[in-house]
């Protein structure tokens, strides 16, 4: 009984900071993948002659970012989607204003 009672415990402690830990490090990736696109967005721009207002899609950024294995662009491990900018302003996620914050 007693020790049915320190794991009971144990797991009270240690299930908070795992999903704490798992919300710290999706929003580390979201936050990776932002600078990704915001970097091929950049060469996009200077390959392509693009002023620094251009707004730009991401299947333009294809050739420029890297793919995962099934050719698809990244995605934001937390289930947001991004969404471009201008050349000039950063893209965003859609979880942009929760909690734990996805912007770069």
């Amino acid at each position: 009984m007693i020790v049915v009672a320190i794991i009971v415990m144990l797991a009270a402690i240690a299930i908070p900071n795992y999903v704490q830990a798992r919300n710290n490090s999706q929003q580390k990736a979201c936050i990776n993948n932002l600078r990704q696109i915001d970097g091929a967005a950049q060469t996009w721009a200077l390959e392509n002659r693009q002023s620094p207002g251009a707004a730009y899609q991401l299947s333009d950024l294809r050739p420029y970012i890297k793919l995962d294995s099934g050719g698809n662009l990244p995605k934001c491990p937390s289930g947001g989607d991004y969404v471009p900018g201008t050349v000039t302003n950063v893209p965003t996620c859609t979880l942009g204003s929760s909690t734990p914050s996805h912007s770069i």
